[in-house]
């Protein structure tokens, strides 16, 4: 931390801050299990790549899912 307190660097600087801003704690998953920013982001990636391939249900087909539990 002294090391850190003590560099005058700018582009070094901002690359500590960019590190600890990826990896902050955004969320949580279901599960109670952390999320940093970094996952949170590729988790939402991936849902945006599922939504665009078709790969989701509706929220009527979901209801209709439910019904039959």
């Amino acid at each position: 931390m002294q090391k850190i307190m003590n560099v005058s660097t700018e582009s070094l600087i901002a690359k500590v801050d960019k590190l600890l801003e990826e990896e902050m704690i955004v969320g949580y998953t279901v599960k109670g299990e952390p999320l940093t920013k970094k996952e949170y982001n590729l988790r939402l990636e991936k849902a945006e790549q599922q939504i665009a391939s078709g790969d989701f249900i509706t929220q009527e087909d979901l209801e209709k899912e439910v019904e039959g539990w």
